[in-house]
């Protein structure tokens, strides 16, 4: 049970060390032209590098990348001196809207919001424009944790940046020698965390409801994180009727439940459930709500359903499917119990482009789950996950700051790499291969 927890934290990026936050130390950084090359470069720019969810912060008293932040400034100027780099893609969670405490003053003007993220993290916005004038082409995906981020925005910071985009907070970028390639977040296929213009439409009265509910949980659980974990008893509410696994609709409403139930078991912030402490001028709500607000309770009817927020969500997935460009759909009861396990992803990265034979992908890259991965799945085709760049990755202590590297060739390779403190890279490719 544990581990479920920790796991449905971590696919949403919420999970920081408090101690890391408070203390973060700088690394020595060299002048880009000084730099040693992060590898012996070959004479034809034939790689293309992928990193993903840094995760840069709007205060560094709520970013999750502080002390990393220096490091990954050391790692773009040795990059741009690494010239056989063709292009570096950010696999999404750039800039992280999300954990931001429920105390966080609620403000209306997200442009604003995402040009003080830039502005505290300008060392690192420097640095990604000497890459894109260096010669390497620098690609944004966009993931979750800025799903409401313009593309105008960061355009203005990054003006050599090119935004892969192919529905509103979603993209997927096709790179290579022949397009066999494909890079994205990994968010399009989490309940949790993929843009959700429908189940709030109603109570919104508008079309520009995007955020979904991974992004309420967020912001209780970053909460509870800078609160220094405190342990409040917490009266949920109770589902006693289980329903019969025939019963596709309320039995999938059950599942939503059970995973709420269990992290809200161990979340436990000061906040009183009943308090209105999501204060929502942006993304098309204007108003405030509860925790219990969007926590799933017998109704009145006898269905399983939040009372406000997020109503019968197990009822708009298909639609949410559809409007995101999922291209081989599945059952919520299959996505909202993936969001639990790892292996969901790379089944979805499978189905999506592998066996989908309007694909001719060979290598898909995700990001989302902090956990970096890469798996062969034969025939030259590979599934690949980044990991992260947060300041502590309790989901995969044993490895920070890792990226992929992919070889673009007639057969094209690709490996991991961990970031060491000292500047080293540790090829972890071995090591989480499964």
């Amino acid at each position: 049970m544990k581990q479920k927890l920790l796991s449905l934290m971590l696919a949403c990026s919420i999970v920081v060390s408090l101690a890391l936050l408070a203390t973060g130390c700088a690394a020595q950084t060299s002048t880009p032209e000084a730099a040693t090359p992060l590898w012996e470069a070959g004479a034809e720019r034939n790689r293309i590098v992928v990193i993903s969810d840094l995760h840069l912060g709007i205060a560094d008293s709520y970013s999750e990348t502080v002390t990393n932040r220096a490091l990954l400034v050391e790692f773009l100027k040795r990059l741009q001196n690494t010239k056989d780099v063709r292009e570096l893609v950010i696999a999404g969670d750039f800039l992280d809207a999300w954990f931001l405490p429920v105390s966080y003053t609620s403000y209306t003007d997200e442009e604003q919001f995402y040009r003080q993220v830039i502005a505290n993290n300008q060392v690192v916005i420097d640095e990604m424009n000497s890459v894109a004038d260096s010669g390497i082409k620098l690609v944004y995906v966009i993931g979750n944790h800025d799903m409401t981020l313009e593309k105008e925005i960061l355009q203005q910071a990054i003006p050599n940046i090119e935004q892969a985009t192919d529905a509103k907070g979603l993209g997927a970028y096709y790179t290579g020698d022949r397009n066999e390639i494909v890079i994205e977040h990994g968010h399009r296929y989490d309940v949790f965390s993929a843009p959700d213009t429908v189940s709030n439409a109603k109570l919104c009265g508008n079309d520009d409801t995007i955020l979904p509910a991974g992004y309420f949980y967020a912001r209780y659980a970053a909460t509870w994180v800078l609160q220094g974990h405190p342990e409040v008893a917490k009266e949920l509410p109770a589902v006693a009727n289980v329903p019969d696994h025939t019963d596709t609709d309320q039995y999938g409403a059950y599942i939503y439940y059970s995973v709420l139930k269990s992290i809200s078991e161990r979340v436990t912030p000061n906040e009183s459930l009943d308090e209105k402490i999501f204060d929502m001028h942006i993304a098309g709500f204007d108003d405030a709500y509860t925790y219990l607000d969007f926590f799933p309770a017998e109704q009145a009817d006898g269905t399983i359903s939040a009372p406000v927020l997020f109503q019968h969500i197990q009822r708009t997935w298909d639609a949410r499917q559809k409007l995101n460009n999922v291209k081989v759909h599945n059952t919520f009861i299959e996505a909202v119990s993936g969001t639990l396990n790892w292996d969901y992803f790379f089944a979805q990265a499978k189905a999506q482009y592998i066996d989908n034979p309007d694909e001719t992908v060979d290598i898909i890259v995700f990001g989302h789950t902090h956990v970096p991965a890469l798996r062969n799945i034969g025939d030259g085709a590979y599934y690949i996950n980044t990991g992260t760049w947060i300041d502590n990755n309790t989901n995969y202590p044993d490895a920070a700051r890792t990226f992929t590297v992919i070889t673009a060739d007639e057969k094209d390779t690709a490996t991991l790499y961990s970031f060491a403190e000292d500047g080293a890279l540790i090829d972890i490719g071995q090591g989480v291969s499964n």
